[in-house]
């Protein structure tokens, strides 16, 4: 821009109030503006500064209820199910997955997403899809089934087999039930399996059932998995 105006980086830098060795940096990408240099370099090429925040898969702001219900999880489920907390994925989409089990007897792999209540159910639904899309294009699951083995799924090649299935799991309260009654239709195409038949799998009693919502009870601090959906929920029984 500062080319197509004829203008020299002197006169450019002399106008923004910083020295032609900075602007200079910050053309050949050596500097690290501040955005009021940039937007003082905008201003004396006459241009607006812009800076935009784009939704990807979700924040890693940790949910005040998410250790508890994750604490619960743990401790229920069967030995056969590794386990792995805050795992990352990097494509086709960059985000933490909240707890990844898996099964390597039967290469089950679970995605599973911890939330204490639903604001946009639709963007849930999606990043939830995206990133367990990106675990099972890059999981290591392929060969080891062993998630402690693994420090970076990006590196992995792909499952080979495999099968990533998702899990939502929800604190049983009544905005989250209204919303599951709300978009009961939507919810059962995304998450079709019976939340029994998951917890039973989690305990070792049963094999795993697919995509499915789970609801738990959190009280003083503990969590406690419900054997199925509360009462009046129709979606995963």
């Amino acid at each position: 821009m500062r080319e197509d105006a004829g203008r020299s980086q002197a006169r450019v830098a002399h106008a923004a109030g910083i020295a032609p060795s900075y602007l200079s940096g910050i053309e050949v990408g050596d500097a690290t503006p501040s955005v009021t240099v940039l937007n003082a370099v905008a201003s004396a090429l006459g241009c607006d500064l812009s800076i935009r925040l784009f939704a990807n898969s979700g924040p890693r702001i940790r949910d005040r209820y998410q250790l508890a219900i994750s604490e619960a999880i743990l401790e229920m489920r069967h030995p056969r199910w590794r386990a792995r907390p805050e795992v990352p994925v990097y494509r086709p989409v960059r985000g933490v997955i909240d707890l990844v089990l898996s099964d390597p007897g039967t290469r089950e792999v679970v995605a599973s997403e911890i939330h204490s209540q639903l604001r946009r159910l639709e963007q849930q639904i999606r990043w939830a899809t995206q990133k367990a899309d990106a675990l099972a294009a890059t999981s290591d699951l392929a060969a080891t089934s062993d998630l402690a083995a693994v420090p970076d799924l990006a590196a992995q090649p792909e499952t080979g087999g495999a099968r990533v299935s998702r899990m939502l799991v929800l604190r049983n309260t009544a905005a989250g039930r209204d919303v599951a009654r709300a978009a009961e239709q939507t919810l059962r195409v995304a998450y079709p399996a019976r939340a029994a038949d998951a917890v039973a799998s989690l305990t070792g009693m049963a094999t795993w059932p697919g995509h499915v919502i789970v609801w738990a009870d959190v009280e003083r601090g503990r969590a406690r998995l419900l054997d199925g959906p509360p009462r009046g929920i129709a979606v995963g029984r």
